[in-house]
């Protein structure tokens, strides 16, 4: 008598939201898969954005598998809704740097600011972190709705030509199975966050991107 096996493979949701005007309930039903350790790809005012819950180590290290990094040595982003969440991670700043997130923020940036001792398991060892707001209502809602930062990374085309995927519909073929929910919020940019490192004396932009940098 031959027994068979199925084998179940799990497939990530694939979750419609409208950036004009997010529904609250799928903000939630993506919330409770975070809240579990799940792994969620976002849209945000660049590119999709691979992220998770910040205090959820275990969703930190499925992140850093699937990068091929060892956790205490990625760069990622901490996404937040807005900067009151600074004082949680970073210490205390400047006036003059803290009048340069103002002036940029929410927008496609990353700061590098120099991070304090209260930084999530696995980050510990870190003395800078790179802070995002991004100017988009559904990267907003989530963390809003979530209560704390997500943890976030760009997402990458193997495509020579096109180093970001844009169109939902594909990231969600090539990461169906390595994720647990794909937010569809429309084409995504291809161009990535202007990163600036404010943690030294002197301001530096350390990768052009979207953002312009006239305000430094």
């Amino acid at each position: 008598m031959l027994i068979l096996e199925l084998l179940y493979i799990v497939v990530a949701e694939f979750i419609k939201i409208y950036e004009e005007n997010p529904n609250p309930k799928e903000i939630k039903r993506v919330v409770a898969i975070l809240k579990k350790g799940g792994l969620v790809i976002y849209p945000t005012d660049t590119v999709y954005g691979l992220g998770c819950d910040i205090t959820n180590y275990k969703a930190l290290e499925k992140i850093a598998r699937i990068k091929g990094v060892k956790l205490e040595k990625a760069n990622w982003s901490f996404i937040c809704s807005d900067l009151s969440n600074l004082s949680d991670y970073v210490r205390q700043i400047q006036t003059a740097t803290f009048k340069i997130l103002k002036r940029a923020l929410p927008g496609p940036y990353t700061f590098i600011l120099p991070s304090n001792n209260k930084l999530p398991k696995g980050f510990k060892k870190k003395k800078t972190v790179g802070i995002r707001v991004p100017n988009n209502a559904i990267s907003n809602a989530l963390v809003v709705a979530l209560g704390n930062p997500i943890v976030s990374t760009s997402i990458y085309d193997e495509d020579e030509l096109l180093e970001y995927t844009t169109d939902p519909e594909l990231i969600f073929e090539k990461w169906q199975k390595l994720v647990d929910v794909v937010i569809d919020g429309g084409y995504g940019g291809n161009i990535a966050s202007t990163v600036v490192d404010l943690s030294k004396e002197i301001p530096e932009v350390l990768r052009d991107g979207k953002g312009a940098v006239d305000f430094l």
